[in-house]
């Protein structure tokens, strides 16, 4: 068995198929049906020009097709395919059941070699007629004797019989003296006498001469009906010949139910030699059923007793010399000799077809619809427990009913010929798939199903095999399709965006209401259009250039086109290609184009503002520093000088001025930094971080050593970065890290890692205070502090400063923080090229 798609490719196959072609599964599965049937198959498959896919199926689809099939070592072998749909989820597949006929195919040579030499024989060679008297001379011959002996008339009319055949055909007619010449002619006269003949030439020929006696005025006469049988003869040893070749065991029976004659598959079929058979009586190798057949009893002669039992496909059991038994198919057919007519039986092992039958039941019970054998005459033969279950019935209130308990209207009609065709006329029309019909079960309800028929060869004659399948759910599921296309249909007329369906030849088959109002037409002047045709002003633009790119590479593919005259209008489309062609979503983006426009502009507007701004803060921070240094200079003389000498307000107020002095500084140096990160940064280079680190641990050195700091780190990889930014970036971090402690002494690890962006990601962790998940975002802000300034010093710029270094690398910083057991900052860093932590 071997299942076949529509475009001729091997999708599954049984273990026989294996066997008969001798490719194992692997080998064949996705593989074309023409590698082991070359002709004639998958022709049947492929639906030409002229007619659709079904009509080529509902043509095609028959019994007893005969090909020729091809083995893996190349040996071509002749087969018979019985073809059957099955639908599937994929399509339309084909079953095809494959049948080796090389056995048929011998016989069928040999029987029709036969009956033609046979037949040829006996229209062709009318007998040579002699008549003689009771002294044996010659009184009368026709032509066909001249012809034979090579005598003309007068030379054969009134010599001696002698003449022609030398021996047992004179003493046949003259009576010796112990017996009268009536005694002699009932003795003698009789059929298939085989003698030997001369002819003028002195050559002798073999003869079959038939005796009868004619009355005449001269006494009785005998009429010799004289058939030359040298062919015969000839024909007898090719026989033979043709019994020892032929496939099957061939065994020769006579009227008496004797072995005459066997052949070497006989001898080895039965396990007896030729010698221990021939004589014997067949009942020893076919003890019942087939003797019965060749004698015939008191009520019927023995033509009688031929005419009913010679035939074809007679199923009996057969013994073997070693007393088993096994099924046998004989079939047989009349043979006349000398003695009589013979039977020959051709007789064939049917113990593998009978494992097969065993196992199509097997398979039938075992299918997961029903299934149901009818004959031609349109009754139930054979049913599986699917069947029973579908129409609750049992088994034996089925077989051997009318289909139409089951099935009222329209299987029994596909299986009864009418007047007008044969039965092959009506099974090669009517057999198919996906019929669907009405079941009837048992308590009278009716239900909807699909029948799957395929016809099957048997002993009986063709039967139908047919699949039931209940299609309730189908319809109600097919409604349901319905109903939700209707739906989709209301939602794609309801979306926002036009969309239109374009199939491989570029013609619309869809377009969606929104899709048509964009274009501004109608969909019934733009669906069956060529796209090309409609619009010849979109060839070499995106349009055309998109289109064809999303539907040769099958990627989707988004763009923004400006669509000419009569749009006049910018559209965002998105192109999906399927294997039907392409679906377009698209929208109307003129407004947003212009919005984009006008958004860019303020976007270079802001972008040059804020070089203004960063400028004027480097200008402002650093022209600011000269007067704020001379203030901070004079309060604090002024505090060394006179603390104490006045009174405790006037030293106060000495003390803030002096703070808030330093303070500024410290505000506009931050400043100064947060500027410069922008504007005074270098080009990136390969740095080793490691070495950016241990600069940033040297210039902390005195508050890592006050503070008892513990600061440990992973090996650190090279990194595309501006060195000074990332020893800022380090140190800032790690400066944090050792100030906002309570009262511990500080902990510190730094590591990194490549993540999922190829990019090298650092950590920096601590065991300060903490932060809470709130301020995750807010303390990466200008001036944003979590604690008082008499707490901890700072001006709340650091953090800002990191973040701005860490995005002009192109990275991100975050942190993760738990309050009260510390806080790990993340950044992300380009990594060079090969480089390793």
């Amino acid at each position: 068995m071997v299942v076949v798609n529509q475009s001729g490719e091997i999708v599954l196959l049984n273990v026989q198929a294996e066997k008969q072609f001798g490719y194992s599964r692997d080998e064949l599965v996705g593989q074309p049906v023409t590698n082991i049937i070359p002709e004639g198959f998958a022709e049947r498959l492929i639906a030409d020009g002229t007619r659709t896919d079904s009509e080529a199926l509902a043509q095609q689809i028959g019994t007893g097709i005969e090909l020729l099939g091809s083995r893996r070592d190349g040996s071509i072998f002749p087969i018979e395919i019985m073809l059957s749909p099955l639908k599937s989820a994929e399509g339309i597949l084909i079953t095809a059941a494959i049948r080796d006929i090389s056995v048929r195919k011998a016989a069928d040579r040999h029987l029709a070699q036969m009956e033609n030499r046979y037949r040829g024989l006996l229209e062709a060679a009318p007998d040579a007629m002699v008549v003689v008297d009771q002294l044996g001379e010659i009184v009368l011959l026709n032509v066909q004797a001249e012809k034979q002996f090579g005598y003309s008339r007068d030379e054969l009319v009134g010599q001696p019989v002698t003449n022609i055949i030398p021996v047992g055909f004179a003493e046949r007619i003259i009576a010796d003296g112990t017996r009268t010449a009536a005694e002699a002619f009932a003795q003698q006269i009789g059929t298939g006498i085989e003698l030997n003949a001369l002819r003028k030439d002195g050559t002798e020929f073999p003869i079959e001469i038939m005796l009868s006696p004619l009355e005449s005025a001269d006494g009785i006469l005998v009429t010799a009906a004289i058939r030359d049988i040298t062919v015969r003869r000839e024909s007898e040893a090719r026989y033979r010949g043709l019994l020892e070749a032929a496939p099957d065991a061939m065994v020769v029976v006579d009227q008496s139910g004797e072995i005459v004659l066997l052949n070497v598959q006989a001898e080895k079929q039965f396990g007896y030699r030729r010698d221990e058979l021939v004589g014997q009586r067949v009942t020893n190798i076919i003890p019942v059923g087939f003797a019965e057949r060749i004698i015939a009893d008191g009520t019927r002669t023995a033509a009688e007793a031929f005419a009913q039992q010679i035939g074809t496909g007679i199923e009996l059991n057969a013994l073997r010399k070693d007393g088993t038994e096994f099924p046998i198919e004989i079939m047989l057919s009349p043979l006349e000799s000398a003695d009589g007519i013979l039977v020959t039986a051709a007789i064939r092992d049917i113990t593998v077809r009978r494992e097969s039958e065993a196992r199509y039941r097997g398979l039938l019970e075992a299918a997961p619809d029903a299934m149901v054998v009818v004959d031609q005459s349109g009754e139930i033969v054979l049913l599986n427990v699917q069947a029973e279950k579908q129409f609750g019935y049992s088994r034996d209130e089925l077989v051997g009913q009318a289909v139409t308990n089951i099935i009222p209207e329209g299987f029994a009609e596909r299986l009864i010929a009418d007047a007008l065709r044969s039965t092959e006329d009506a099974l090669a029309q009517q057999i198919g798939m996906g019929i669907e019909l009405y079941g009837r079960r048992k308590d009278g309800s009716g239900f909807p199903i699909e029948l799957m028929l395929s016809p099957l060869a048997s002993g009986g004659g063709v039967l139908v095999t047919a699949a039931i399948r209940d299609i309730t759910v189908r319809h109600a599921a097919d409604e349901a399709l319905r109903v939700a296309h209707r739906k989709s249909e209301s939602i794609l007329n309801s979306l926002n965006d036009g969309l239109v369906v374009l199939d491989k030849n570029w013609v619309y088959t869809y377009f969606n209401e929104q899709g048509a109002g964009i274009i501004g037409m109608r969909r019934e002047e733009l669906v069956g259009r060529n796209v090309w045709d409609l619009f010849p002003q979109l060839v070499g633009t995106k349009f055309y250039e998109n289109y064809h790119r999303a539907v040769d590479t099958g990627e989707s593919v988004h763009f923004e086109e400006y669509f000419p005259d009569p749009l006049n209008q910018w559209l965002e489309c998105h192109c999906h290609p399927s294997s039907d062609g392409l679906s377009v979503y698209f929208r109307d983006v003129t407004l947003a184009k212009k919005a984009d426009t006008n958004l860019m502009l303020k976007v270079e507007e802001l972008k040059r503002s804020n070089e203004e701004l960063e400028q004027f803060a480097y200008i402002a921070s650093h022209d600011l520093q000269e007067p704020l240094r001379m203030v901070a200079s004079y309060t604090q003389l002024l505090s060394r000088k006179y603390k104490g000498k006045l009174d405790s307000d006037a030293d106060e107020f000495i003390s803030f001025a002096v703070d808030g002095a330093t303070r500024m500084q410290a505000l506009i140096k931050d400043l100064l930094e947060f500027s410069r990160v922008g504007t005074k940064g270098k080009e990136f280079v390969a740095i080793s971080s490691e070495d950016a680190l241990k600069q940033a641990l040297r210039n902390l050195r005195g508050a890592i050593e006050d503070s008892e700091t513990v600061i440990t780190h992973d090996p650190l990889p090279m990194v595309s970065a501006d060195e000074v930014q990332l020893v800022q970036l380090f140190q800032n971090l790690v400066g944090n890290a050792i100030k906002y402690q309570q009262g511990n002494a500080p902990v510190i690890n730094i590591a990194a890692f490549k993540n999922r962006s190829k990019r090298w990601e650092f950590s920096v962790g601590d065991n300060g205070l903490g932060i809470e998940p709130q301020y995750f975002e807010r303390i990466f802000g200008m001036f944003q502090r979590l604690h008082k300034r008499e707490e901890f010093a700072g001006t709340g710029i650091g953090l800002a400063i990191c973040k701005k270094i860490v995005e002009r690398h192109g990275g991100s910083i975050s942190v993760q923080s738990t309050l009260g057991e510390g806080s790990t900052f993340h950044f992300d860093l380009t990594a060079v090229e090969g480089s390793a932590a």
